[in-house]
């Protein structure tokens, strides 16, 4: 098929462009925040950058632009129509103040209409109609309407206000710019705002004025900063003329293999091909991370088996059988490893993963299935399946409440989803204090011998954060004065070569003399400053300590702990061996 503009093309002509505004293009991101708790993967491209955006000087100069990968949970709900993404690409140019709101208006209209050629007539645009903690935005209307744009093409919105990405951060008022996809208006007042669909959103220009505090309130920003983004995807689509996003060069490929795969169309099963197209892609990005994320009961390794799960269920309302998540993953290295060679570093890895995940959960999704079908032989439509059965499902089978949810709808049944969240809650209030009974504090004493142990899991835990994942968690540990033992999510063995490694980087970090030092803080606060822990749920609303081994780990705990690394004698691994399925355990002591 041709395309009016190409993938690339599109791609570069954006970074050129601002290159020649004198941007310096800086490298993408991680899709696995290295410096945020407060989110589980990088939404945007800004999210990166927040440390200058608050006032740090930035190697690259005040100038910058790139294209970051992104993913956004919020979205999975939404995927299956023609525009919504879980994984996609984000143009995006910055200002860390430097210029503001009248250049960034301009260049954005320029290059939307002189690079583009779009014609201004096709695009409409939206600005801030202001509240208790800002102003309306008169200056950024006034700026639309002196480059060209009608009354008509400029609409007030209460929801332009951008940010921050978590908790607290930088944020400000946006003005969103908008393309007409169906040319003809249903109406006099159509625009952005409309609820006929005729106008997608394609860029957005915010103005870092503003940083969110924790307690809520909003302070002025040192700087005044520019954040845009624009989604790759959606705009390649309109670009080519194309109503459904999933018709571009970065889906077709999939799509067609799909259609072989199943003996099934695509525009008879639009939102099954688009789930599995986007989850499929979702899941080659987020295993081919340089941050080695893996499918998991938690975190993001959660999301991430939860986006397969999908798409392994949908291939099964399609009616395919065997393993085909592989296949369709290599179409996706293919075409994105010129720009992510990590894709291709990873493939094995990749495919061994999603291969894996189709195996297990089709183990379980047989079962499931069946009992769910018991449940629904019982019900008429509109009847309601309880909370408690949901759990059962979930709990007993593996299966997912949005699976339950999305299969009793076919058949008019809905879910009592309060009622599984207290079945959901309850199970893990007992599963936390089971743990707390099992590991309590971890110690079997406060003896001299396992205060160096206990000192010891921290920087272990941290060792095999930074070197093999940071989805990688501490499950539990138990201590006594002849070993400790530390159990941790991993989803394979360790060879010989590692568990030397593991030994060498801990014994660098022991060797280093660095001090422990203890401080008191609120959880959130710990938790912003980059603390991890075990069950920081119970400390809500309390102060934690934390526990600082010079600027190498930093933790949530309540142990005893050695006052300097040099008291802690040498670290020997004795053995490494699996705890539960996804779990690995070491058992280790100090000499």
């Amino acid at each position: 098929m041709n395309y009016k503009i190409s993938y690339d093309d599109f791609r570069q002509k954006f970074l050129d462009f601002f290159v020649s505004k004198n941007h310096k293009l800086i490298k993408n991101s991680s899709l696995i925040p290295e410096n945020d708790p407060t989110v589980l993967f990088t939404t945007a491209g800004m999210q990166p950058l927040v440390p200058y955006l608050l006032g740090e000087k930035h190697p690259e100069g005040r100038r910058l632009t790139n294209v970051q990968r992104c993913v956004r949970t919020v979205d999975i709900g939404e995927v299956g129509d023609i525009s919504h993404f879980t994984f996609f690409e984000m143009l995006g140019n910055w200002s860390l103040g430097d210029y503001f709101k009248e250049e960034a208006i301009k260049m954005s209209f320029e290059f939307l209409t002189q690079v583009l050629k779009i014609n201004k007539k096709e695009l409409a645009v939206t600005v801030w109609i202001g509240n208790e903690s800002a102003p309306k935005d008169v200056e950024s209307y006034n700026i639309w309407k002196t480059i060209g744009l009608e009354d008509s093409q400029i609409c007030w919105c209460e929801d332009n206000w951008w940010g921050p990405a978590g908790i607290t951060g930088p944020c400000g008022p946006c003005s969103e710019m908008f393309f007409n996809t169906q040319g003809e208006k249903c109406s006099p007042t159509c625009g952005p705002l409309c609820k006929c669909g005729r106008y997608l959103e394609i860029w957005n220009d915010v103005f870092m004025e503003y940083n969110k505090n924790s307690d809520g309130s909003f302070s002025k920003l040192a700087q005044q900063n520019v954040d845009t983004g624009m989604g790759l995807e959606r705009t390649l689509g309109i670009l080519n003329g194309f109503k459904d996003n999933y018709e571009t060069e970065l889906f077709s490929a999939v799509l067609a293999k799909l259609a072989e795969i199943s003996g099934k169309k695509y525009q008879n099963n639009l939102r099954a091909f688009r789930k599995i197209a986007d989850h499929t892609r979702t899941a080659v990005f987020l295993l081919g991370d340089e941050n080695g994320i893996a499918p998991s009961n938690i975190d993001q390794g959660y999301i991430l088996r939860r986006l397969i799960r999908i798409a392994i269920r949908n291939l099964k309302q399609l009616e395919v059988s065997g393993h085909v998540l592989a296949e369709l993953a290599e179409i996706y290295i293919e075409k994105y490893k010129k720009y992510y060679p990590i894709l291709e570093t990873r493939k094995d890895f990749i495919l061994h993963e999603l291969n894996k995940e189709e195996i297990l959960f089709n183990r379980t999704i047989h079962s499931g299935l069946k009992e769910l079908a018991k449940v629904l032989e019982k019900l008429q439509s509109n009847d309601t399946i309880r909370g408690e059965i949901a759990f059962k499902l979930y709990d007993t089978y593996g299966f997912p409440l949005e699976f339950t949810e999305e299969i009793a709808s076919e058949k008019g049944v809905k879910v009592d989803v309060a009622g599984f969240n207290k079945f959901f809650a309850e199970h893990q209030e007992k599963s936390r204090r089971g743990a707390e009974q099992k590991f309590k504090g971890g110690l079997a004493d406060h003896s001299e011998i396992t205060t160096r142990l206990h000192t010891a899991t921290h920087i272990l835990h941290t060792v095999l954060r930074k070197n093999f994942g940071q989805d990688i968690k501490q499950k539990g540990s138990n201590i006594t004065a002849e070993r400790m033992r530390f159990d941790f999510s991993f989803d394979r063995k360790f060879t010989p070569d590692e568990l030397k490694f593991i030994e060498q980087k801990v014994n660098e970090v022991i060797e280093q003399n660095l001090e422990v030092q203890m401080e008191e803080m609120m959880l959130e606060e710990a938790q912003q400053a980059g603390a991890i822990g075990l069950f920081t749920n119970k400390y809500d609303k309390e102060k934690v300590k934390v526990y600082s081994v010079g600027k190498f780990s930093k933790e949530i705990c309540g142990g005893p702990h050695v006052k300097n690394t040099s008291e802690m004698g040498h670290f020997r691994i004795l053995k490494e061996e699996a705890s539960s399925a996804g779990v690995r355990r070491i058992k280790a002591v100090l000499e």
